[in-house]
């Protein structure tokens, strides 16, 4: 039987690496992030192949680990875990949606969107907090002594984080910049039994805050600087190929703030790529909001340089960064898929959003700023109409559901709402019903 396995490996190449269990979020050598090294060589004695039935076979197991979209690849996210300390509220799996109305207004018609947001706390945060949540409950297992776990979040991390350590028994922390994030987002930790800490920052003030709490080590640090969370959000990249029958789409549009989630991408890709399960890779587009938009900035400049910002609001709160931790990661991952970044406005992210909605979908703000910038990119012949493009959805629309009501309603500060559907009043008497009705159908 082949024993496959994994450790941190600092990605600066300077050699240093560290076992998985090892509480460590940056190289002791030379300061860089790490990320987890998997034994290719050993993954290598499955064939590609082999690997593709495996996967496939897994898909809607009723079978423990392997119902969650994640640990039903387990071998190449963290091969050595106990499954006993796995813990999974089966994340992953989530829809491939074919976004047909939307693509054609634009002359795109094979457009889809990933919906990692129908998950459990309705984000593809989850996909990451489940890989690191279990590694700590095998630690905590294993003897060492890990107090709580705790993250900086501007909403969807805390959801997710505080879920996962609450049905693992694990005591969470996190700290949230005040005001800052939507009521929908501040319920879910608190509803989970989180110490929830209203800071009077930013995410990027909250962000130094949880690094210094966890120096010592006995609260463990749950931010996408810790590359155990990266393990599984590289499974959509894995998921998005399984479900296009190992195709390769040609673009991948996704929405970036703390930039963990871009090179999770990359990885999946890279991954599969150098198994054999895929023979090209696509272009990865890096979606920003203009009021926050250090990396858009740094790639005007050929990523010659890269200078942190201070964020501005934004609609889309929780890629509102101006420091993103994982920005040399998220570079390299760009340079490696030929990557774009682009940039769009509080207006474009929030009337593409609804125009999307006027098609079937339910679209969060972040996944607004991705698709205003796929629309960008088509009008910049960037992305051609004969493109296969996968836009990802980061969040499910009703844990923004002030910011659909504050469209609809004309209360966003600069937002026109062109596309507004406020309810009609009207006398209860069926020939005015009819003709309010009748008038309506002509104009939508």
């Amino acid at each position: 039987m082949i024993e496959y396995n994994a450790e941190f490996k600092c990605i600066a190449g300077c050699g240093e690496t560290y076992p998985l269990d090892e509480i460590v979020y940056k190289c002791k050598k030379c300061g860089n992030l790490l990320e987890v090294h998997h034994n290719i060589d050993n993954l290598k004695k499955t064939s590609a192949n082999e690997w593709k039935d495996l996967f496939d076979k897994r898909v809607g197991s009723n079978k423990l680990p392997y119902r969650s979209g994640v640990w039903n690849k387990k071998e190449w996210v963290l091969p050595a875990i106990n499954n006993d300390n796995i813990v999974s509220m089966p994340e992953g799996n989530s829809t491939l949606f074919r976004a047909k109305r939307f693509g054609e207004i634009f002359g795109v018609n094979d457009l889809w969107v990933k919906m990692c947001g129908n998950s459990h706390t309705g984000s593809f945060k989850d996909l990451g907090m489940t890989v690191l949540v279990s590694m700590v409950n095998e630690m905590i297992n294993n003897g060492k002594k890990i107090k709580a776990i705790a993250c900086a979040s501007t909403g969807d991390t805390s959801a997710a984080l505080a879920a996962y350590s609450a049905y693992a028994g694990i005591p969470s922390i996190v700290f949230l910049p005040k005001n800052k994030i939507s009521t929908a987002q501040l319920i879910q930790p608190i509803s989970n039994n989180s110490i929830v800490i209203s800071l009077e920052t930013d995410f990027d003030g909250c962000m130094k805050i949880v690094q210094d709490i966890t120096k010592d080590n006995t609260i463990y640090l749950a931010n996408s600087m810790n590359s155990l969370r990266i393990e599984g959000q590289k499974t959509i990249s894995i998921e998005i190929v399984q479900q296009f029958d190992w195709e390769v789409p040609d673009f991948i549009v996704i929405p970036g703030g703390n930039l963990g989630n871009v090179s999770a991408l990359g990885n999946g890709f890279e991954m599969m790529y150098e198994l054999g399960l895929i023979n090209k890779k696509p272009v990865i587009a890096l979606a920003q909001a203009e009021n926050a938009n250090p990396l858009y900035l740094s790639y005007l400049k050929n990523f010659t340089e890269f200078q942190p910002v201070q964020a501005k609001k934004t609609l889309a709160s929780a890629i509102q960064i101006g420091d993103p931790v994982s920005v040399q990661k998220a570079i390299k991952t760009l340079k490696n898929f030929n990557g774009i970044v682009e940039q769009v406005s509080e207006d474009e992210l929030a009337e593409t959003a609804a125009l999307a909605d006027k098609t079937g979908m339910f679209s969060c703000p972040h996944t607004g700023v991705a698709l205003a910038a796929f629309v960008k990119l088509v009008e910049k012949q960037k992305i051609s109409k004969n493109d296969r493009v996968v836009v990802i959805s980061t969040a499910h629309g009703l844990k923004f559901s002030e910011f659909k009501v504050g469209y609809h309603e004309k209360t966003l500060h600069d937002i026109k709402s062109k596309y507004a559907n406020e309810p009609i009043t009207v006398k209860d008497d069926a020939d005015t019903v009819r003709d309010v009705i009748e008038k309506e159908l002509m104009t939508r």
